[in-house]
């Protein structure tokens, strides 16, 4: 099957029935894209199809319906996204562990929700689980992000 990850085409020897987390990561070498829970609830593994934020674990290869952004197609090292740029002025990684999740899942509500209130971004996040409890740093950093994005 093909499939098209972070703007690179690629043809991947792959059941149908395996979930998307498991094709990026073991099949692409992809592996911002982190395995949580397995069951949807934790958000580690949340990338974009066709900019909508999905958790991989629970999407089947061959279900895939259009191109798949992850943490590491978000933006690059030299021209980081908004987001990625507020979540390191805001230091909000403490372990880490759920960050790309979180940046993918917020930077899908900034690209529909512009300008989020605090129920907005309680709402978005609230299937992203952060352990370390940076919960008010993620806040801050959306929304430093979307001011970022409005003025670009």
């Amino acid at each position: 099957m093909q499939i098209t990850v972070d703007g690179k085409r690629h043809e991947v020897d792959v059941e149908d029935d395996m979930p998307l987390l498991w094709v990026l990561r073991d099949e692409l070498d992809i592996t911002g894209v982190k395995y949580g829970c397995g069951i949807a609830q934790c958000g580690a593994c949340t990338v974009h199809i066709d900019s909508e934020a999905v958790r991989s674990c629970q999407v089947l290869a061959g279900d895939v319906w259009g191109d798949v952004t992850t943490i590491q197609g978000l933006g690059t090292p030299e021209a980081l996204h908004a987001v990625q740029s507020a979540w390191i002025d805001h230091q909000v990684a403490q372990c880490g562990y759920c960050q790309s999740g979180q940046i993918m899942q917020a930077a899908a509500l900034l690209a529909e929700t512009p300008n989020p209130t605090d129920q907005d971004i309680d709402d978005a996040m609230s299937g992203n689980l952060c352990r370390c409890g940076t919960y008010p740093r993620i806040r801050a950093a959306i929304k430093t992000a979307a001011s970022k994005l409005r003025e670009a």
